[in-house]
Order: structure tokens, then sequence, then C-alpha cells
């Protein structure tokens, strides 16, 4: 995780979701790279594929002083943080910057060239990070992304719990975390009853972890009357777990949308940092 890509919009959760991406950069010594990101084109009322109506508008001014208040936001966070700024390409902990405002296609491709993509975690609210910008990371990029919660972290990684479903997209989501996992004191995997598809047993993820010298421990529940994204979140919260990670979106977008889904309450409610892939 050396490289880290970290989309800037003036929303009611930056200053956490900056926070956030300093302090996984922290734990890994990488290059964090920062750039505004650009507003929706017009007010308009969307449904997005996390199955929230939302409302987007404009929130870079006429004036053209929103980049510059996202560097100053960006700059400001880094150098609180301990983190200088990059003069050459190195493997040491440094912040960049790209200087031009771009619009959620430039996540999901510029992602590309990253270990890792940070966002905010998105809301149905004007002035919450919009739902879009995390999908194409998820989506477009190839690479995993961090959900940064609504409050940043003061810890991250040293407890995770992986919310194991027997599927491709959790699968490929643990193989992308493996260097936290390494880091990690301490990793669960959680399997909840009647929540996973075909695939290896939550018993057979731990062996692989434990092969690759990861502390892990299987944990197998009942949801009772409370849905897959609650059962793994309060599981979360009992084990004192600072960390996520989810694959996402097993079922698809459609029916997530229409039926709920894991997923799409994690992203909407989870309070912890979620390491997330598709």
């Amino acid at each position: 995780m050396k490289t880290i890509l970290v989309p800037v919009e003036m929303h009611d959760l930056a200053s956490t979701t900056l926070e956030t991406a300093a302090f996984f950069g922290k734990t890994f010594g990488s290059y964090l790279e920062g750039f505004p990101l650009s507003p929706a084109l017009s007010p308009f009322l969307a449904a997005d594929a996390m199955g929230a109506t939302i409302v987007y508008d404009s929130d870079f001014r006429h004036d053209g002083t929103a980049p510059d208040e996202a560097r100053r936001m960006f700059e400001r966070t880094m150098h609180a943080h301990g983190v200088p700024a990059a003069e050459a390409e190195s493997g040491a902990l440094r912040f960049g910057w790209h200087g031009e405002p771009q619009g959620d296609n430039f996540v999901g491709s510029y992602g590309r060239v990253f270990d890792i993509t940070v966002v905010g975690r998105p809301g149905s609210r004007a002035g919450q990070p919009r739902a879009s910008t995390l999908e194409a990371a998820l989506f477009e990029s190839g690479r995993p992304v961090l959900i940064a919660p609504p409050r940043a972290p003061s810890r991250m990684g040293e407890t995770i719990m992986i919310a194991w479903n027997g599927s491709t997209e959790t699968a490929r989501t643990i193989g992308f975390a493996m260097p936290l996992l390494q880091h990690a004191r301490r990793a669960i995997v959680l399997t909840v009853e009647g929540s996973s598809v075909p695939g290896p047993t939550g018993e057979e993820v731990g062996r692989y972890l434990r092969y690759n010298g990861i502390n892990c421990e299987m944990r197998s529940v009942a949801p009772g009357s409370r849905s897959a994204g609650k059962t793994i979140l309060d599981e979360a919260a009992e084990c004192g777990c600072d960390l996520l990670i989810k694959g996402a979106f097993t079922q698809s977008r459609i029916r997530q949308m229409i039926f709920g889904g894991a997923t799409r309450q994690i992203i909407a409610e989870s309070t912890l940092p979620v390491f997330m892939a598709h």
C-alpha cells in the first residue's frame, strides 16, 4: 500500500476523509496524492446504484476558489499528521498534488496506477460525499477502496474483521488486503449463517491466512432477526475491530437497489473504516 489516491471534495466529511487517508498512509510509509474533485455538472435528483435518492449540487464556487481550498485543506491535513511534501519520487512517506479539477471518471481511470483510493462514506443528503465517486473507484479502477468513516479513527488495522461469504469478490478483496492483514495483530473471519454463496468455508479461509503468517480466528454467527449487514457491523463492534474487509456487491446492484443488501447497508452505516473491492 505504497501509493494512495485521495479525491478531495469540499463536503461535510472532507476533514475526516483526509485524516483517515493520512493515518493510513503513515502506517505504510506511502505516497499520498490528492486532487480537487469536480462537482456534478448541475443540480439534479438521482437514484444511485447504492439505492439512495441524492440531491447533487455544484459546490465549486464560480470564482474558482474551491480547488484552492481543497488543496489547502489537503496540505494542512498532511502537515498536521507529519506527512512531508514530495520533492522527488521515493518509497518514503510523502504527499503530492494533482492540480486540475477532475470528475468521477478520472477517479476510476487514474486510480488504476495507485494501490488504493480513499473516499468519504457516501450519504443521501446534499453536502455529503457522493456515491458516484465510490462507484467509479470500485468498478473502474480495478483496485481497492478505503471508505473513511464519519469520524476519523484513532487506530486502524490492529484488529481486522473479514466479512466472508464465499464469493469471488471477497476472495479478491482479501488478496488486495494481504499487506494490512500481515500488519495486523488479530484477524477475525466472520461468516453470517445463511448469507454465503457456494465457495470455501470460513475455516478454509483461516487456513489460507495462517499459511501466510496471519494470526486469525474464525467466527460464525446466526443473524436472528438482523440483516446480514447489521450482523456484520454488530460483530465488528463487539470484537473491537478497527477495520472491516468486505467484498462489494455479490448480488447484482439492481437487486441491491430493490431489496437492499449487506454491501449497501455497510456503506451507509459503518462507523469504522471499510476496505472494499469488487
